[in-house]
């Protein structure tokens, strides 16, 4: 859905989708608007939440209060904190970075709850658009109802 929504708002352009929730999503549409693949990795929240549940002293923590990570944590917390956003924060950069290397005119689009934190973060020209999703699932459904 968050595919159909982001080709519908930006046809014939390749687009980069990055839909930042429980789980981030990543999905790639090309200029012919030819859905060629994504990838699903963990969450910032769930990142958090397996650290502490999967370890035996590491505190739950949550996003960061300043406005940018430091590179490097001085504590237990802040290391996680700088660990997970600073994490995302380079797994973006990689797929915009391998993606704009093999296609010309690279659309990035964020979606989800997260999306304003980490475009702050990235240095990247970003669309967000918390409601892609629904924008993608009406799209189809006025499709389906022809």
């Amino acid at each position: 859905a968050a595919a159909v929504g982001a080709w519908t708002l930006y046809p014939g352009r390749n687009i980069l989708i990055v839909d930042f929730g429980t789980a981030i999503t990543i999905d790639f549409v090309s200029e012919r608007g030819e859905y060629l693949g994504g990838n699903i990795s963990p969450g910032a929240d769930t990142r958090f939440r397996a650290l502490n549940r999967f370890t035996d002293t590491l505190p739950l923590c949550s996003f960061p209060q300043q406005e940018k990570p430091t590179l490097l944590g001085n504590s237990t917390r802040s290391a996680i904190e700088s660990g997970v956003v600073n994490g995302i924060v380079y797994e973006i950069e990689g797929y915009i970075r391998d993606l704009e290397q093999r296609y010309e005119d690279l659309r990035i689009v964020f979606t989800g709850g997260e999306s304003d934190f980490f475009a702050k973060r990235l240095k990247n020209t970003i669309f967000a658009t918390y409601d892609l999703v629904a924008y993608g699932l009406n799209r189809i459904l006025e499709y389906n109802a022809k």
